[in-house]
C-alpha cells in the first residue's frame, strides 16, 4: 500500500498571466520550483482561491526571479492574472514513511518573491488501521 501525501506547496501565489493558446501546463518561476523541489514536468494542483476552482497539470520552469505564475492552455479559462493559488505536489510514500515525512512549505509575497520557506513542523502519526 501506498499513502499518496503532500510533498510540497507554494502558497498564495498571485496568477502573473493566463496563455489561453498555449498546449497546457503551469509555468512557475524557476527559484520557486527549486525553492519547493518540484521538478519541471511534475504533476501540480492548482487549487484558486479567489475562484475556487481546482485544476491538475505539470509544472514548466520559468526564467529565474520573474516571479511567474503563469497558467497555460484550457487552465487559463479558470485562473487569470491577479488570482492567489496555492501550487502542490504530492508524492506516494509506503506507510511506514509517512510519519516522519516532512512537506516543503514555501511562502510568498504578492510579486512571488519568496518570504519563507520551511518544512512542516509536525510529523504525523498514522492510525493503527493504516500501519
Amino acid at each position: 500500500m501506498k499513502i499518496t501525501m503532500l510533498k510540497a506547496k507554494i502558497h498564495r501565489a498571485t496568477v502573473t498571466r493566463a496563455h489561453l493558446d498555449y498546449e497546457g501546463s503551469v509555468t512557475i518561476d524557476r527559484d520557486l520550483l527549486e525553492a519547493a523541489g518540484i521538478l519541471p514536468y511534475e504533476r501540480v494542483e492548482i487549487y484558486n482561491v479567489t475562484r475556487g476552482s481546482r485544476l491538475a497539470t505539470y509544472a514548466i520552469e520559468g526564467e529565474t526571479g520573474s516571479g511567474a505564475i503563469e497558467i497555460n492552455g484550457a487552465a487559463a479559462h479558470l485562473a487569470g492574472p491577479g488570482d492567489l493559488v496555492i501550487l502542490a505536489a504530492y508524492c506516494d510514500l509506503a506507510p511506514e514513511e509517512a510519519p516522519g515525512h516532512r512537506p516543503r512549505l514555501v511562502f510568498v509575497d504578492e510579486r512571488n518573491r519568496i518570504s519563507e520557506t520551511k518544512h512542516a513542523e509536525t510529523p504525523h502519526t498514522l492510525p493503527a488501521a493504516v500501519r
